[in-house]
């Protein structure tokens, strides 16, 4: 079965474009959710003004996403967090805890799924955090995380090291002479 598509669906094409589908993915998908027509007579004359259409929607989203990776690539964030002396944090920075910061920062809201993150930030110092606006345009900006005030093992008492320990998995042994 033959579809216009008029809006964009992931691997299958652009709106605009006249895709060859299996008819119950048209009728169950495609088109209930509104991303596509039967591809009619009528419908294949208007295929170019929709393409046109789309073309222009993507070109104006495309420089709104360089102008915000511009206005993203200034910013840099600091976050305070609890460290031990090896400078190992006690938590982590995640990356809703960065799009919530980032967010405030650039006044818009940020999905934190497009925050590229291997894994959350669990050490002191500097980090440069990824994020990915639009197809082709990503931006990098810097994320600092500084030990809340001056921790060292001495101002911890053995309550607070233990609950620490506990919360990344780590297992003292004593050891008895």
């Amino acid at each position: 079965m033959e579809v216009l598509l008029k809006q964009d669906v992931e691997n299958l094409g652009s709106a605009g474009d006249i895709v060859h589908v299996k008819p119950g993915y048209a009728r169950n998908y495609l088109i209930p959710r509104g991303l596509a027509l039967p591809a009619t007579p009528g419908l294949r004359n208007q295929a170019r003004q929709i393409k046109e259409a789309a073309e222009r929607r993507r070109m104006r989203e495309l420089k709104t996403a360089q102008a915000l990776a511009e206005r993203i690539s200034q910013v840099t964030l600091v976050f305070k967090a609890r460290a031990g002396e090896s400078g190992r944090l006690y938590g982590s920075i995640t990356s809703a805890a960065i799009a919530e910061a980032l967010a405030q920062e650039i006044d818009r809201e940020v999905d934190r799924r497009r925050i590229r993150l291997d894994h959350p930030l669990r050490e002191l110092g500097e980090h440069e955090v990824l994020i990915h606006l639009a197809q082709g345009v990503d931006a990098s900006f810097k994320v600092v995380v500084e030990p809340e005030g001056a921790l060292e093992k001495d101002q911890l008492s053995e309550e607070e090291l233990e609950e620490a320990a506990q919360e990344q998995g780590v297992v003292e042994v004593e050891t008895t002479e």
